[in-house]
């Protein structure tokens, strides 16, 4: 792990996903929880979408950023239950060139002491695909205050020590 880090913050493009059938931007408080963290953080929003949680669509929505020069990080928040409308996971995964098995395993653990056993049911995952970091976390606002604060607002800073994910994630092209 040794040499992971820059000396200094450096601001990401990062795209914020709600997957939702009943959500609106009036109401995505969700989304527009890590739309602010991020900022508040010194990031720069790429782009922020809410979708149904259709299977297709989020491979679409995403695929298109992962494609892009410009998206470095993706947040997906919803659709990381065990309901019928919960495809999250089956939408996402394939699209990973490789799986950040700590993401999901660490935010369950977390969780863990905030809900107990019922954690279990979470399947948050993250992953890397085309040098791209994808962060699927469920669809509460609590759950997303809890990924961003206690994982990913450090994951996601170039001068956290001893690793971070900066160093995998593209540079900016468009």
């Amino acid at each position: 792990m040794g040499h992971c880090t820059q000396s200094q913050f450096l601001p990401l493009n990062i795209a914020v996903l709600t997957l939702s059938d009943t959500r609106s931007i009036e109401n995505d408080t969700s989304g527009q929880f890590l739309e602010t963290a991020l900022l508040e953080a010194g990031h720069h929003l790429a782009e922020r979408q809410i979708i149904t949680d259709d299977k297709y669509q989020i491979r679409s929505v995403i695929s298109q950023w992962v494609a892009s020069g410009n998206v470095q990080v993706i947040i997906t928040t919803g659709g990381t239950g065990f309901t019928e409308r919960d495809n999250t996971p089956e939408a996402v995964k394939p699209l990973f060139d490789r799986d950040i098995e700590g993401f999901g395993e660490l935010f369950r653990h977390i969780t863990y002491t905030e809900l107990g056993t019922s954690t279990v049911q979470s399947r948050a995952l993250g992953g890397i695909a085309n040098k791209t970091a994808i962060f699927c976390l469920p669809g509460s606002t609590g759950a997303c205050k809890t990924g961003w604060n206690k994982l990913l607002k450090e994951q996601l800073d170039a001068s956290h020590r001893p690793c971070n994910f900066v160093m995998h994630i593209k540079k900016v092209t468009d």
